[in-house]
């Protein structure tokens, strides 16, 4: 009875870290912890990655309490995922601190290529960008299509995010794979005061993309008119 005490069964351990029963892992033994850091799931992935994603800070301190190569601070999922991409992607700061403690390598790629910050860019969590950024995360660091984070968050429309990235160093005219950028992505996407915003920081509105397209021909017949007075104003000086 004591080994099943010590030992629980793996669907239990995961049914815990899901619903954030701290409790459970804070009693195991250090040998039967080690043990649970290892499991993995269909998906690959571990305690700590589902931990991390459905959000439970204690169940993630305590499984990532040890040594960076033992602790699967960095252990990837079917996908590439870590679980310091999870942790950005729901927005759970607290978490986020906790992995870069513990030794997250901060600028891992998924398969997709994408890192934290572009998810806290594309999810537009201002503070989690501060964070990441503060911690080395690469401001043009681009994902498997060629995106920037600022690529992601001129497509969400959240203007602070865009102006903190830009600040950092962000280029405001990278192009991604299909020659757009973070301008032609929030024109694309409708986010008019961030597109102005990009003008005002000197994004290029005569860069044409792999179909020929500029800025200007990307934009709805409402919204130009305004495109082309911030561009004159910016060349005006």
């Amino acid at each position: 009875m004591a080994m099943e005490i010590d030992d629980p069964k793996p669907e239990d351990l995961f049914r815990a870290a899901e619903k954030g029963d701290a409790s459970l892992f804070q009693n195991l033994p250090e040998d039967s912890l080690a043990r649970a850091r290892s499991l993995r799931n269909e998906d690959g992935r571990s305690l700590l990655h589902v931990a991390s994603s459905f959000g439970h800070p204690q169940v993630v301190s305590v499984l990532s309490a040890a040594d960076p190569s033992v602790n699967g601070v960095n252990a990837t999922d079917e996908e590439g995922w870590a679980p310091l991409h999870s942790a950005a992607s729901i927005g759970n700061l607290e978490i986020i601190q906790i992995l870069l403690e513990r030794g997250a390598d901060i600028n891992l790629a998924n398969d997709g290529g994408r890192t934290a910050l572009h998810y806290a860019a594309s999810k537009g969590w201002l503070k989690m960008a501060e964070t990441l950024i503060s911690h080395g995360a690469k401001i043009n660091k681009k994902d498997k299509v060629g995106c920037t984070p600022l690529h992601r968050a001129a497509s969400t429309g959240n203007s602070e995010l865009c102006e903190l990235l830009i600040e950092e160093g962000a280029e405001v005219d990278a192009e991604d794979k299909g020659g757009q950028t973070p301008l032609m992505h929030a024109v694309i996407c409708q986010n008019h005061q961030v597109a102005l915003l990009l003008i005002r920081h000197g994004a290029d509105v005569d860069i044409e993309d792999k179909e020929g397209y500029t800025v200007l021909g990307r934009a709805s017949d409402d919204f130009r008119p305004s495109l082309i007075d911030a561009a004159k104003a910016m060349l005006e000086g």
